[in-house]
Order: structure tokens, then sequence, then C-alpha cells
């Protein structure tokens, strides 16, 4: 087949918004999958929807085997039951083309479509998520597939919108993927010079001198002790990039084969947040709009999803995105599954529009039987009742979305502060060998994120090729490759009065993960008029204090020495041969400033930074004296203004209101100055005035 050509979304091209699916409300559903149960069932399904408020369905997302139990012979009868009833019911339908699991008779027929994993093991059938991208029978039967659904029902009153795969991600490292990563190379590179040259194969004899000595790395080849202990970074960070690209051309095949059918309606593929193995900024444009499903990790703090949610928003240029799955309850995916308690559901759902999503959709609207995620929450549990209190909450809650009507749709966030957000930059940390693998990209872009959320700074997660000039702060935590024209967008902001904030391993190398032959940091350095030859890294449980005007707070992991070239020192070390030298340096550049954290401060020391950032710009917000009580904006296509306030403490939130408003939930007007109290878990939809 013909290699995958590297994406064009990542490098230069900014995302178009696209186009979202048409809806009256906001859409409120989920996962549905009736294929399941007989008839009766069903009957009961939609008298329970009804009473829930849903009027949105996710359908066909695992249906390969049953609209094509034979290669070439299709059965649409019960595709066209589930779709013709969701229409006489008055429920709109996304339709899933079900290529995410293979049929059996597939991957019998076509061994090749099952993958090879990273230690060299081809696989048998099983599971999902299980096809070799290169695969020429997936890429032939899939689209195949896509056209044919598309053909049928392209232009049913019941379709809203189309949801190709599901969740894609995980690798393959079989000869077809090792040959269309050749093409891709070629592609990239064009001659063999410049390929060695940025992988820098001069070291250990790797000079290659024909494409077809390039093998993927793997634990047979380049690597050790798992996937991010590599001998050379530049192979490795290539084949993630190739691999993202791999799998978007199984995206963008399906695509164009619904297209061929059905110029209109929308499509989409449902991500993960801050998911490793896809860059998502290379799918951007190719998606009509932004869609995810929400599982923030065990015990994550609230702005662990916000970050998801604002990350998705970014994709598409701060358009609205899609909640296309989270839990009504629980989940069954870890070894422990703790149950969401009363009122949680509810601020989890609001958090999710506060941050810009025009659905929120659940999995799964009735529990499975059998398999691995019959434990996993749902709407309706096996008994069918509408006496539960996870079904009764969601009722109220649709009940709730109704009300609220059309108020939220379209609207976009006004932030003007940024989060550099880089797949390559993740990926490169991550495999380096040093200073430190204790250093966890998403670990430290979250403590800055939640800095600026607490503080009340509206924050817009976006790709260093984004436009930066609406920014008065730009955040770029870890950013280890500073690539293209990066560099001097960042001085433009500091130059027009703005403020940039790097940390620790920033501008460390260029794309290709080379060092840059300069004084670290790099491009960087004019801008923030430092210079740091050393860096001392520890074991987790050493910290070192850090001094930062009055306040003391602690520093882990990597210790960066740094000598002022220009800026000042802010926060000094307070231990070591190092203690006295800057921890936290600001530089005036232009009209505006740069500021250097060279260290991976705790929480309350990262707090103070951004606070002092944020607070030359006016942007602490309100209520930033109550880390429980989150906020966020959202402005209209009309131009209305609203202010999501949302309790995540189990107990009342009593504020002052500092503006004229009135309460979009319950109609109750607030004047400025009044009392205003949040209950437990609470969340007020205020229209400013």
């Amino acid at each position: 087949m013909t290699a995958p050509a590297p994406a064009t979304g990542n490098p230069g091209d900014r995302p178009h918004p696209g186009h979202l699916p048409t809806t009256a409300k906001i859409a409120y559903g989920g996962d549905y999958n009736p294929e399941q149960w007989p008839d009766d069932v069903w009957d009961d399904d939609h008298r329970l929807f009804t009473r829930a408020g849903v009027d949105t369905l996710t359908v066909g997302v695992f249906s390969w085997s049953l609209t094509e139990p034979t290669e070439g012979a299709y059965d649409f009868t019960v595709l066209d039951r589930i779709l013709d009833r969701a229409a006489a019911e008055g429920r709109r339908a996304v339709l899933a083309t079900g290529t995410a699991a293979v049929p059996p008779w597939l991957a019998k027929a076509y061994p090749e479509v099952n993958r090879t994993d990273f230690e060299g093991r081809r696989h048998r059938y099983g599971q999902r998520h299980n096809f070799c991208p290169a695969s020429p029978a997936y890429r032939r039967l899939s689209t195949a597939l896509a056209g044919r659904l598309a053909e049928r029902y392209a232009g049913h009153p019941a379709l809203l919108a189309w949801h190709i795969n599901n969740e894609y991600g995980g690798a393959c490292y079989c000869d077809l993927c090792a040959e269309d990563f050749r093409g891709w190379l070629r592609a990239r590179y064009g001659t063999l010079d410049a390929l060695n040259d940025a992988w820098w194969t001069t070291f250990w004899s790797h000079r290659y001198t024909d494409w077809d000595q390039i093998e993927p790395p793997s634990a047979l080849t380049e690597h050790w002790r798992g996937p991010d202990h590599t001998a050379f970074q530049g192979i490795t960070l290539d084949y993630q990039r190739f691999m993202t690209d791999a799998l978007l051309g199984c995206f963008t095949a399906e695509k164009e084969a619904i297209r061929a059918h059905d110029p209109a309606t929308p499509v989409t593929t449902n991500f993960m947040g801050a998911y490793r193995p896809l860059d998502y900024h290379r799918w951007a444009p190719h998606l009509d709009f932004a869609s995810w499903d929400s599982y923030p990790p065990l015990g994550a703090p609230p702005s662990r999803p916000a970050l998801g949610h604002d990350l998705m928003r970014g994709l598409k240029d701060g358009a609205p995105f899609w909640l296309m799955e989270q839990t009504p309850s629980t989940t069954a995916c870890h070894d422990v599954n703790p149950l969401r308690r009363p009122g949680e559901l509810r601020l989890a759902t609001w958090q999710a529009i506060a941050h810009g999503a025009d659905a929120t959709l659940y999995f799964q609207m009735r529990a499975s039987r059998g398999a691995c995620e019959k434990y996993f929450g749902a709407v309706i549990g096996h008994a069918g009742r509408d006496d539960t209190r996870v079904f009764r909450e969601v009722a109220a809650l649709g009940e709730e979305l109704t009300a609220l009507g059309d108020a939220t749709l379209g609207a976009r966030t006004p932030a003007r502060t940024a989060l550099l957000f880089d797949w390559d930059s993740w990926w490169a940390l991550e495999i380096s060998d040093g200073p430190s693998r204790l250093v966890r990209y998403p670990d430290v872009v979250h403590a800055y994120y939640r800095a600026a959320r607490e503080a009340g700074a509206d924050v817009d997660v976006v790709p260093v090729t984004a436009d930066l000039t609406g920014y008065d702060v730009v955040l770029a935590p870890v950013l280890h490759l500073v690539k293209g024209d990066l560099a001097d967008r960042l001085e433009e902001v500091a130059r027009r009065g703005g403020t940039v904030l790097a940390t620790f391993l920033t501008a460390r190398c260029d794309e290709h993960d080379r060092a840059f032959p300069t004084d670290v940091p790099g491009p960087l350095a004019g801008l923030l008029g430092i210079r740091v030859d050393e860096w001392d890294a520890r074991p987790e449980d050493v910290v070192q204090p850090v001094t930062i005007g009055a306040s003391r707070h602690g520093a882990r992991l990597v210790f960066e020495i740094v000598q002022p070239r220009g800026a000042e020192p802010v926060a000094t070390y307070g231990a070591d041969f190092y203690a006295g030298t800057p921890a936290v340096t600001r530089h005036r550049f232009g009209a505006g400033e740069a500021w250097y954290v060279a260290t991976a401060l705790d929480q309350p020391g990262v707090d103070d930074v951004v606070r002092r950032v944020l607070a030359r710009h006016g942007l602490i917000g309100p209520y930033a004296d109550r880390p429980a009580v989150e906020t966020a904006h959202r402005v209209t296509p009309d131009g209305t203004r609203l202010l999501f306030l949302l309790n995540h403490a189990p107990e009342p939130a009593p504020l002052t209101a500092h503006t004229d408003a009135t309460d979009l939930l319950t109609g109750k007007r607030i004047e400025r100055g009044a009392p205003l109290t949040l209950d437990p878990l609470g969340v007020a939809v205020l229209r400013l005035q």
C-alpha cells in the first residue's frame, strides 16, 4: 500500500474550526448498543430515554461483525431498525462506522491484519484496536464498510453526525509498517544524508546507506526496558509521528469514503484528552469537530479533566467540542473503580459545558450483560429500573439541560492566557536519557495549568503553531523541543507587553531531538536572559528549599544552575553548592517580561509564580481565594457573557457576587455585592449584565 505522508496538520497549519452538528440544545445521551438486547428491552429503553431527557444516541460503535458477517455480504437489518426507531422517537444518532474492532472472519482470512507488538510478536485474533494500520485488507474493507454505511444512511432523519472508528490508539511493528515507515521517511527527509544528520547516526556507527536498512524502533532493535528507553531518540520520535500519521490515514480514508455519499454531515472520532500515543494536533484539521472521552485518573483534582476539555477545545481554534463519553457512575477498567458520589456527575457535566462542550454523552446507556464492561457504569442497569440513584440524577440533569435550551450553544472562551501543549516535546522528554526519567510531561503541564485556573484565569491549551497575538500570558512548561519560528513568536509576545513563562528542560533540542549547539536555553536564551551550564537531578524524596520573597517552597527532581544574563532573580535555591543561585528569574524584554522556573516547584510554589505573572495583567479572578470554586467564562455568538461557577467542595461555598447577573439555572437575579452561596458540589450559570 502507499505509505502515509507526514501529516500537514502540525507544522504550520492552523486547525480550521470545522462545523458542529446542528442541535437545538446541548445534545444529551450516549453510547447505545441495542443489538445486545431483545425487542422488548428496546421498548423499555426508549421509554426510559424519554424520562431522562435523552435526545442523542451513539450507535454502531462495534457493529462490524453484525453489519458484514462475511466478506462482502452486508446486512443492515439491525442498524435500519435502530436508526428508524430513533427517528420515530424523535431522537438523533451519531452513527459509528464500527471499524475499531475487526470481526473474526477478517482476521482469519487476512492474518496480516493482526498487529505485531513492540516485542515483535504477531498477535492472534482478540480484543479491540487490534488492526494493523498498514494492512491493505483492513484499509480496503474498512473503507468499503464506511462507504456502504454512508450510501445507505446519508439523509436518514436520525443521522446527526458520523463517528469513525473509536478511541484510536496503539502501534504496530510489522513488516508492512516497516515498509510504510521507510516511505514516510523518504517523504519527510528526501535524502539519506538529511535523515542521517537528523538522527545523528554517526553515533554508534548507525549511518544508513540504504532506506531498506532502517528498522522500526522496538524491543528487537533500538530499545531496552520498554518503549521509553531508546538508543536513538530521533528514530523513536519519528516512529511515534509516523504511527500518528498511519492511524490518521485510516481515519481520512474512511472519511473520504463517507464524503463520496454524504458531503455535509459532520464527521468526528472520539479522542482521549492528553493521550500520549497520538498527536491530536496532527489530526485536528481533518475533523469537522473535536470530541473526546473523559475518564480522569483516579483521585485526580478537578483541574485534570478541565485540562482535557481545554486541550480538546484548542484543537479546533477554540470552537466548542463534544463530550462523547463519561461514566454516569463508575468505570470498570481499573483494579479499583470508585463510584461517583451524589452530585459529582452533575458537577462533571457542567464543568464540561463550562469549558466549551456543546454535547454531554455517556458510556453507556444500558449495561452490557457480559464481557469486560458488564460492571461499567450505565444510565440503565441490568434490571432496567428507573428508580436508581444514578438514573434519577441523569434524568434530573436531562431536565435541567432541556430548560437551559440553546443558551450556551456555540459559545467560545475569551481566554487571554495560553498554555502551549506539544506532543513532540512530550515524546522527546520522556524518551530522553537524562537528566531525570521522573519528570513526566503531563504532570508539569498540569501543575502550571492548575495554577492559572485556580487563580481564576481562563486558559486556551493550544499547539506551538497557534497564533499568539491575542494572549497576554503564554505558559510554556517543559517545552523540550523548540521548532520553526516559535522562538520569534514568543519574543513578539513579550516585546508587545505580554509575559512568557518557561520552565526547566525547555528549549533543549530542535525538532529532531538534537541538542542546540549553543548555550541552554538555545533559541530562547535572549528572551529569557539566562544561561544554564549545569543541572542536578536527584531522587524524588530529595527536596531542596526555594525562597520566593517571604515564602518558602519545595523543589524536586531537576535543579538547573542558572547564570543571569540580563534576568533578575525572583527566587533562589536554599541548599547544596548552588544555594543562593536563581531558581526563578524574570527578564524584562521589550514592553513585557519573560520568566524562567529552573526546577520542579511544588504546587504552592507554582501557584506563587503563576499568580505573580497573572497579576501583572489583571488576570486574577474574583474568587481566586476560593481554590475549590472553579470559574469559567464563555461568550455566546450574540455577545452574551456567561460565567460558570462550580463548587468542587463537599460543603457550601459562600461568595459575594462581584457583578450583576442572572442565574440561568434558577432564574434568580443577583446584584453586585450580594451574598451568593453555592451548594456542596453546586453549580451556577450566570448571565452577566
